[in-house]
């Protein structure tokens, strides 16, 4: 018999492990994950940014905790010796009219009580040589980090507090019975007084499961990425960032440094035919139907059809997509990048179309679900996982 059983192994999952077994050591824990490897998609494919929350309501799950979350990270990474930096980032408008957008962003930024600095296209020079762009905004609390180094150590303090973390185990049903939840497993079934669900791609599925009818649909969109050459690399000090669309639910492309010293360009947003359909031809027809049948997609996919079909073009057009990071440095040419992984954001979706544009709990009696959790999850992970646990009664039984 667990305490709690937490279904998924990436960074939320883990980190509300740790949050857990961090308030009542000794805990009988169980951190179940279907793939032989821990953080094996959204924390792992992602682009290692500890984001600051400057585009977020104020207000709202994803500003308070990723501003808060910009600190805890960071103090975690400093306590574990995981490698990170706090190199800042720049948000850039290249266009007139995207200069009064620029000014929402900063006034947003003001708003979310981070010290960001407005710039003018030479100041922004002085931190970025190679960007041509008409204005700018710092945000100096951004940073850097390898999320599956934070995600091994996360899972090594839940191992020292007494719980246990599985991998190739999967999920298939989870039954109310009296006081606890029977979880039926590839590896058998497993009898808990709670559960919390961090299934991120799998989310709303692992919530059906349980006998939930979630209000909105995990809608899958594969981010694609380019790499600068090392010869390149130069070109990129910090992170740049476009000023994003505000018709359009993504951020679009921009250069990131990374921790290993690389430089990744993008990522678009294209939507995936697979859950984890990472490579342009992965296909799964459940998860293709499950997104082609629901109304809120075409509703969403309408919206946005101009956006959209750039975003496809650019998918399958090397051009297009140097054209489009050309808009910040201008030096960059086709030669400059070649293909690195993508990732998939686990994006909830309502029935109207409407994106779910904050972290999102399904709560009920003895267990929590995380049905949306995208970024900046990860930057946010301490802070959610503290969340969750804050929402949990004390979970030790004591030993008959």
């Amino acid at each position: 018999m667990h305490d709690c059983i937490i279904v998924g192994g990436g960074i939320v999952g883990l980190a509300t492990a740790y949050s857990l077994i961090t308030r009542e050591p000794g805990l009988r824990l169980l951190v179940l994950e279907k793939d032989s490897t821990l953080a094996a998609h959204q924390t792992g494919r992602n682009s290692g940014v500890i984001h600051s929350g400057i585009y977020y309501k104020p207000g709202s799950y994803k500003a308070r905790f990723a501003r808060a979350g910009s600190r805890s990270m960071v103090a975690f990474c400093r306590q574990h010796d995981i490698p990170h930096e706090v190199c800042g980032k720049v948000i850039v408008a290249t266009q007139e009219k995207e200069l009064p957008l620029l000014e929402k962003l900063f006034q947003r930024g003001l708003e979310n009580e981070l010290p960001v600095t407005k710039l003018d296209a030479g100041q922004v020079a002085e931190i970025e040589p190679h960007v041509r762009c008409r204005a700018g905004i710092k945000v100096p609390t951004t940073g850097i980090v390898d999320y599956k180094r934070v995600c091994a150590r996360l899972s090594g303090l839940v191992a020292e507090g007494g719980g246990e973390v599985r991998t190739g185990v999967e999920v298939t049903a989870i039954k109310a019975l009296g006081t606890s939840h029977i979880v039926k497993t590839t590896a058998g079934d497993f009898e808990t007084g709670f559960v919390v669900n961090c299934a991120g791609l799998h989310s709303d599925r692992v919530a059906r499961k349980a006998g939930l009818q979630p209000k909105a649909k995990i809608i899958p969109f594969r981010g694609e990425y380019y790499e600068l050459v090392p010869n390149r690399r130069h070109l990129v000090k910090t992170l740049i960032y476009p000023v994003p669309n505000p018709g359009f639910p993504f951020l679009g492309v921009h250069f990131t440094k990374m921790i290993d010293g690389s430089v990744h360009a993008g990522p678009n947003a294209v939507l995936a035919f697979k859950r984890e359909g990472y490579h342009k031809t992965d296909f799964s027809l459940r998860d293709s139907w499950e997104t082609l049948t629901y109304v809120g997609f075409w509703k969403l996919a309408c919206k946005n059809m101009g956006e959209g079909w750039m975003e496809m073009r650019r998918s399958f057009s090397k051009k297009l997509f140097v054209k489009s990071l050309q808009g910040l440095i201008p030096e960059v040419t086709e030669a400059d990048v070649v293909p690195t992984h993508a990732g998939i954001r686990a994006q909830a979706l309502l029935p109207d179309g409407g994106l779910v544009d904050d972290f999102f709990f399904v709560e009920e009696q003895r267990a929590i679900h995380v049905c949306n959790a995208p970024s900046p999850a990860a930057t946010a992970s301490l802070e959610i996982g503290q969340a969750i646990t804050a929402k949990l009664p004390a979970l030790r039984r004591k030993s008959a």
